[in-house]
């Protein structure tokens, strides 16, 4: 890491730390405390997928979907150029810009669609500094959020231990969770079982304006399979977006 790059992250972690002082990790909506989510009506996902070989180019995309039948109402593709370099625990100062950038254009052009909670492909407070990408877009956009990973963050004494896989080998049905508990002692999120036909948990953790309890069931209620509807569509889509505009060469 150069001296520019030094520089660049002390500027990051005085940002990081403004923005965590308006982090909120409870529930703030009428709607996360009824039991069946009445009065939650769209929920939304992000996610970026990248040209194969491409660090630079991607293509951000957004999704609303009605809950809880889980149809589209409103989908965004766009590419666009990430300026910010790579550097580990600050992901979300290369990805949130552009994820907000879309969240900004439909409360613009059509603010009945906004979602009223957003799925992020990515952590929130299960970070190294408990503040991840979810956190940091629901801060900005002031949107209840939630993080949900695919693969295991090893971060504050949680790791991939053999204690870690037979918590994994005891979630025995779909909805089964167990805490990601940090070396402070600090529950920072929870694996989830989030489908009887898949063994492997995600992760989820708090963005903003959620509790975890709210977050973890949330989440379940919105899987169809392993991964959360509004995350996956996102996923899908994002990665038809290349195939159909940058199809791979014949040589690859």
């Amino acid at each position: 890491m150069g001296d520019g790059d030094e520089e660049l992250v002390r500027r990051w972690e005085r940002e990081q730390e403004c923005l965590k002082q308006r982090l909120v990790e409870e529930d703030t909506e009428a709607w996360q405390k009824n039991p069946n989510f009445s009065g939650l009506h769209r929920v939304g996902g992000v996610d970026l997928s990248f040209i194969k070989g491409d660090e630079v180019s991607a293509c951000a995309q957004l999704v609303v979907l009605s809950y809880p039948d889980m149809e589209l109402l409103y989908e965004c593709s766009e590419m666009v150029t990430l300026s910010a370099p790579y550097i580990a625990g600050f992901l979300a100062f290369r990805e949130a810009p552009p994820l907000l950038q879309l969240l900004q254009r439909l409360e613009r052009e059509q603010p009945s669609l906004m979602p009223q909670v957003l799925f992020v492909d990515g952590n929130g407070l299960f970070h190294y500094r408990e503040f991840g990408l979810a956190c940091h877009l629901g801060v900005l956009s002031d949107l209840p959020c939630v993080g949900v990973a695919k693969n295991l963050l090893q971060v504050q004494g949680v790791a991939k231990t053999d204690e870690h896989l037979s918590q994994i080998s005891a979630l025995k049905k779909a909805g089964d969770t167990f805490p990601l508990t940090a070396a402070s002692g600090r529950t920072l999120g929870q694996a989830l079982r989030s489908s009887n036909s898949s063994t492997k948990p995600i992760y989820v953790s708090v963005g903003h304006r959620i509790s975890l309890d709210t977050a973890v069931h949330l989440t379940h209620s919105c899987c169809r399979y392993r991964v959360p509807e509004p995350i996956r569509q996102a996923d899908m889509r994002s990665r038809e977006y290349l195939r159909t505009h940058f199809p791979p060469t014949s040589s690859e």
